[in-house]
């Protein structure tokens, strides 16, 4: 049996080590974890992987919650080599890592914290999602130590933080590209493994959430609202949200009330 629960981090750090291999996912917010003086930040996007007996401070931010997931030291798994899992685990929990998740494996966290949160007493399903979890991270970890030794790791967080602080101005592939430090070709390629879709639907869809926001909690008008998201016309933004979203600016804008 595996613990796994929700938790929220404080906000000003601790540290500690305790005698099992232990799991920290992102799920909201974003948080700080320095393992045997290596440090990593999570968001929902990243994994930290904690040997046992590896010392290691901790804090998040206010919004922060991790799922923890924490092997039994008694896990035949981890303490039996006769075990058929035994060489796998040692190898996923040789060292302190950080594993920055596909889309596939970000959904499943997702699923599985909603699951923890409609069902807190479900200790036993609880269990049964952290395994899944587990045994999903283990084969990337392997699959990719053995295929791709070197290959570059992306955050969707740092890329969605850095387009929302510049949706006002035209954003390229190739300055995303450069936000992450990868040739365009390679850029297109990891982003869309990772995120499950391309950079520029990704813009598309940041700009156009970023929109109907404005329109519903402003009073700006359509030109300036479509000025800060980086729209060329009041036009476009119109086009963009009928083609993409089945509405108009007219639907979702603040109406002013006043006489």
């Amino acid at each position: 049996m595996l613990d796994a629960r929700l938790l929220k981090l404080p906000t000003s750090a601790h540290q500690h080590c305790h005698e099992h291999h232990q799991i920290v996912v992102g799920v909201e917010g974003e948080a700080e974890l320095s393992v045997d003086g290596s440090g990593s930040r999570l968001d929902t996007w990243k994994a930290c992987l904690v040997p046992t007996e590896a010392r290691h401070d901790y804090c998040g931010d206010l919004q922060n919650h991790v799922m923890v997931i924490n092997l039994d030291p008694s896990n035949p798994a981890i303490s039996k080599p006769g075990h058929a899992d035994y060489e796998r685990m040692v190898r996923v929990f040789e060292k302190p890592r950080t594993l920055h998740m596909d889309s596939r494996l970000q959904g499943l966290v997702q699923f599985a914290a909603g699951e923890f949160d409609r069902s807190p007493g479900n200790l036993v399903m609880h269990s049964h999602l952290a395994a899944s979890i587990l045994y999903c991270m283990a084969d990337r970890i392997i699959d990719r130590s053995l295929s791709t030794p070197n290959r570059h790791s992306l955050s969707p967080d740092a890329i969605q933080r850095y387009v929302k602080a510049n949706l006002h101005r035209k954003i390229t592939v190739q300055d995303l590209a450069g936000e992450a430090c990868l040739s365009v070709s390679r850029f297109h390629e990891v982003f869309r493994e990772v995120v499950g879709t391309t950079p520029h639907q990704f813009l598309l869809q940041a700009r156009l959430d970023q929109a109907i926001n404005l329109l519903a909690s402003t009073p700006l008008s359509v030109s300036e609202i479509s000025y800060r998201v980086g729209f060329s016309s009041q036009s476009a933004l119109t086009n963009a949200l009928r083609k993409h979203k089945g509405t108009t600016p007219a639907r979702l804008q603040v109406r002013d009330n006043v006489a």
